[in-house]
């Protein structure tokens, strides 16, 4: 049962730049522990540079974040990798080995931070995969399956290590309907039977208003978050006009997933 009082994330005046070209400012948000939480805003706003900075992938240029208390961004290296062993990840492109099958590419993670015999590895693997509905697909090269699939294998790798933090850059991204709709399901069926908080990216109207329980909303001409909470609270009483507009808009009229 998850704790609703107890905080996952603490992102505290948190400035993004790249040199003197700010991209956001003055950020304050909390993510609690069992959320689905989604950054959102218009293109160009730094959705995407804000994970990678949530990452470690990009150093703030004031400000930091904390997990469960405890600050990544003073961390050292070696205490960053502990956090990061808590963490699972998935990108866009869904990042598996092309040359491993992906029982390979899902084994990589316990053969690197567990004592796993091979007979226990192979025990994981096919549940994890089972979990995701790629049972019997062990030998499958990424390139023999489809996109919906590969996403799907990503999760499986993603949570090998049964993580407290999910983390999805545009985990709809390419995909049909349907098969989006799957994935929006299946990501929230993991969050409930592993317990993990979700992080994610997403411009998918269907896919925020279908999963996620809380939000941030970036906004690119202020430089600034405009408003924080719940994404279908914030479409019906939202005080800035933009976000209600922007959580309104049709969705046969999404913008495309841009580089950030």
């Amino acid at each position: 049962m998850t704790d609703d009082t107890a905080v996952d994330i603490e992102v505290r005046d948190l400035t993004m730049a790249f040199g003197a070209n700010v991209v956001q400012r003055d950020l304050n948000f909390d993510i609690k522990r069992g959320d689905i939480f989604v950054i959102i805003g218009g293109s160009g706003c730094g959705k995407s540079t804000l994970l990678k900075h949530m990452l470690g992938l990009i150093e703030p240029a004031r400000g930091e974040i904390l997990y469960r208390g405890e600050s990544f961004t003073r961390a050292t290296n070696a205490e960053r990798d502990v956090m990061r062993r808590r963490w699972g990840i998935t990108y866009q492109s869904g990042g598996l080995f092309g040359a491993m099958t992906l029982a390979q590419n899902i084994s990589l993670p316990l053969q690197l931070y567990t004592d796993y015999t091979a007979a226990e590895i192979r025990d994981v693997v096919d549940y994890k995969l089972s979990l995701v509905g790629l049972g019997g697909f062990e030998g499958y090269f990424p390139a023999e399956i489809s996109g919906g699939m590969e996403k799907r294998a990503a999760l499986a790798r993603a949570i090998a290590l049964d993580p407290d933090i999910l983390f999805f850059d545009e985990p709809s991204a390419g995909l049909d309907p349907i098969s989006s709709r799957l994935l929006d399901e299946l990501i929230a069926q993991l969050k409930e039977s592993i317990g993990a908080t979700v992080v994610m990216v997403s411009h998918e109207l269907a896919s925020i208003f279908e999963i996620a329980t809380n939000s941030v909303y970036l906004d690119a001409d202020s430089h600034t978050m405009l408003d924080y909470g719940d994404p279908r609270m914030l479409r019906d009483h939202s005080e800035q006009p933009i976000v209600r507009q922007f959580l309104s808009r049709s969705t046969e009229h999404q913008e495309e997933p841009a580089n950030e």
